[in-house]
């Protein structure tokens, strides 16, 4: 790293980092299907906002080959999580979107993780470390900011 920034960015910079990745890791598992690879659920909850894409367009999104996505879709198409459907102004082109199902599963999933989360906070932390944490939670949202 630059010598021009001060060590408590460094630090903050790498800790940040690691415990995000290893939260983020632990939250997906608190939900994580026993059916549900983590690319397929991580297909179903783009889909829960993006209604009536192509494969095209969930490879690009999810940063795979299109043959990954076609693989990934045909599992979810088989347990009954998305439907395929023509495009009604490209009849060339077929668009994928959540079946009643793959939603409930979304939001299921959703529901998991926010609870396995509100609980660790519960059972771990005081109130007053809640409350740290909302704070920082703010300070780090000012780096989402554009």
């Amino acid at each position: 790293m630059s010598e021009d920034f001060a060590p408590s960015s460094v630090q903050g910079s790498q800790v940040v980092r690691t415990v995000i990745g290893r939260l983020r890791r632990r939250i997906l598992n608190a939900a994580q299907d026993e059916d549900l690879t983590f690319g397929q659920a991580s297909v179903l909850a783009r889909l829960s906002g993006w209604q009536g894409v192509t494969a095209s367009q969930l490879a690009a999104a999810e940063g795979v080959r299109h043959q990954s996505m076609t693989s990934t879709l045909a599992a979810l198409a088989a347990l009954g999580l998305i439907e395929r459907n023509p495009d009604p102004d490209d009849g060339r082109r077929v668009l994928i979107g959540l079946t009643t199902e793959g939603l409930k599963r979304v939001e299921e999933g959703r529901q998991a993780r926010s609870e396995w989360l509100a609980g660790q906070l519960q059972e771990r932390c005081t109130e007053e470390e809640r409350q740290v944490v909302i704070a920082a939670m703010d300070v780090l949202e000012r780096l989402t900011d554009d």
